[in-house]
């Protein structure tokens, strides 16, 4: 399918950013914008780039009502020799289809939107920050557009990925944060949604994020929603701990979303012969380990942050504090080491980063 590309008029241009170290994440957006229509007779049609703008719905969109949409989050980076890069976008599009099997959602082409992407984010360039953890923001959005209030899935579909400037995503930048484990709500049950990457899952986090954020942490550690008592992931990415010189993270088992980080981090420390281990971990055992200081490392993994270290973990009135409160050997090497692969300054035996400007 050809991609037909109406570039922006210059008094439709925004100024484009300066300031990398301003940037923050998530507010800023550039000039144009991919989109593409599904409807059942002609499957995916009228794949096209244009100036960004807002998007015409009629009141009775089932998205609106349902929540029937699925969505990716992905980067591309500015190298230190000022070519532009895209970290690992197959996987990423491969697993909006996974999403898009869970809301029963036509899947799309996976090579399509990684040339989509690629053309947009060229077209858009100039909005690359030069800063090193800055970047480009991509944002793929699929969804339910049938003008019927009625629980079906839609049969009509709208396809959109918007591109911004990001910098750090915590204000902390990359530094230890704490995090705070519910006790009272929970994000995903086996057989639910908690492995597809849509809207629902996130909207009902807000409650529990909204209590962390009272108590003065950075994130919610969720458990599991059966027995609460087995750590799951934290709210914007998975989570690792590394006990007795090895690291554990929760097996995918359905209720987790399989982070593309998280499947960085794990090849990575095996690439390394570090010891790494898929299993289910108590909060007790977590604690325990706190208290006896086997438990040597925590952080997180995800596209917006890379990796984020865990200073301390609070739960039902007790606190975690891991080590000394600060980034950890392990949460540090692997931070430096996708770093250097999505900037295209350090070795690359995966083939993870694609140079996409010749």
């Amino acid at each position: 399918m050809d991609i037909k590309v109406t570039p922006c008029s210059d008094n439709q241009r925004k100024p484009i950013p300066t300031d990398d170290n301003a940037l923050g994440f998530g507010r800023l957006f550039s000039d144009h914008m991919f989109l593409m229509n599904y409807d059942p007779d002609r499957g995916w049609h009228n794949a096209r780039i244009e100036p960004y703008g807002p998007l015409s719905l009629d009141p009775a969109s089932m998205v609106l009502h349902y929540g029937q949409e699925v969505f990716e989050g992905l980067k591309a980076y500015r190298g230190a020799d000022s070519s532009v890069r895209l970290f690992r976008p197959r996987d990423n599009y491969e697993r909006l289809n996974r999403s898009c099997e869970r809301l029963v959602i036509p899947p799309v082409d996976v090579d399509l939107m990684v040339e989509a992407t690629k053309q947009l984010v060229m077209l858009d360039k100039a909005w690359i920050p030069r800063s090193e953890g800055c970047s480009m923001y991509v944002r793929p959005t699929i969804i339910a557009i049938d003008p019927f209030v009625g629980v079906a899935p839609s049969q009509t579909y709208l396809c959109y990925i918007i591109v911004g400037p990001v910098g750090a995503y915590y204000p902390e930048g990359f530094n230890p944060v704490g995090i705070w484990a519910s006790a009272d709500y929970v994000r995903a049950v086996r057989g639910g949604m908690g492995e597809a990457k849509t809207g629902g899952n996130y909207a009902g986090s807000l409650k529990a994020q909204a209590a962390a954020k009272a108590e003065g942490y950075s994130q919610v550690l969720w458990l599991d929603a059966l027995e609460r008592k087995y750590v799951e992931e934290v709210g914007t990415m998975n989570i690792f701990f590394k006990i007795n010189g090895t690291v554990v993270t929760s097996p995918l088992t359905g209720s987790i979303l399989p982070g593309i980080t998280r499947d960085s981090v794990m090849r990575l420390l095996t690439h390394w012969d570090m010891p790494v281990q898929e299993r289910m971990l108590t909060i007790d055992e977590l604690f325990a380990a706190g208290a006896d200081g086997s438990l040597e490392e925590i952080f997180g993994s995800g596209t917006a942050a890379i990796i984020t270290p865990v200073k301390e973990i609070a739960y039902k009135g007790d606190k975690l504090s891991v080590g000394d409160g600060t980034t950890g050997p392990v949460a540090q090497r692997l931070y430096d080491s996708i770093l250097a692969l999505q900037y295209g300054t350090g070795e690359d035996p995966f083939g993870w980063s694609e140079r996409i400007d010749g």
